[in-house]
């Protein structure tokens, strides 16, 4: 029979930031901004950091690595996600009638959908520590790859095997795929951006603390 730990939903200590541990980064922490599908700064987001356990910011320095070489950087939207941040997108979900962002990031379809379709859930495996929601940057040119949809774009065209989009954003989606599932990370069916470490510490732990590196440090 296995054992699995049970951490404390307080304890960041299996946590890094990642900003520190892997540099070359670039990012982007959306949750922290008012730009997201909300319109506004996410519970729990008390900095724009990314912050995820050392074993998948372990196995994402790996990817790096290797898109680097490549010509590629990573660019992050979102990691570790408190349980409290979760609970903001269930509320807004169910009670909040503010449509004001529904032009850009879930224009086809109406709140209570996004539930059903897999965009909102009431637990999210962000807050076990273990996924990200990345992109990549080419270093030839500054820019993102274009991948046919922005993040946080809820809508079938964000799936990463829809076919609608162009062979090269295509081909940027899974460039990006293939080199984080070669890194040890598993995709979503419906997020061309979203993946979770397949051998994460803490499976049954959803954290609660801050995204703060004053948190992370005391």
């Amino acid at each position: 029979m296995s054992f699995v730990y049970q951490k404390d939903p307080m304890d960041p200590s299996g946590f890094v930031l990642l900003g520190d541990y892997l540099p070359s980064i670039l990012q982007e922490i959306r949750y922290y901004s008012t730009f997201n599908f909300i319109g506004d700064r996410i519970d729990g987001y008390e900095e724009p950091c990314a912050l995820l356990t050392k074993e998948a910011a372990r196995a994402l320095k790996g990817v790096s690595g290797e898109l680097l070489v490549q010509g590629y950087r990573l660019k992050i939207f979102d990691a570790y996600r408190p349980a409290c941040a979760v609970k903001h997108f269930v509320l807004w979900g169910i009670e909040d009638q503010d449509l004001r962002m529904k032009p850009w990031f879930y224009p086809e379809l109406d709140k209570n959908a996004l539930f059903a379709e897999g965009y909102i859930a009431k637990r999210s495996s962000h807050s076990r520590g273990s996924t990200v929601d990345l992109t990549l940057l080419d270093m030839k040119t500054g820019r993102e790859l274009d991948m046919g949809s922005p993040f946080d774009l809820f809508s079938q065209v964000s799936h990463p095997d829809y076919r609608g989009v162009t062979q090269e954003q295509y081909d940027n989606r899974m460039l990006l795929q293939q080199a984080m599932v070669r890194g040890g990370f598993v995709p979503l069916d419906c997020e061309w951006w979203h993946f979770t470490l397949a051998n994460e510490p803490y499976p049954d732990t959803y954290f609660e603390f801050p995204v703060s590196s004053d948190y992370l440090r005391r």
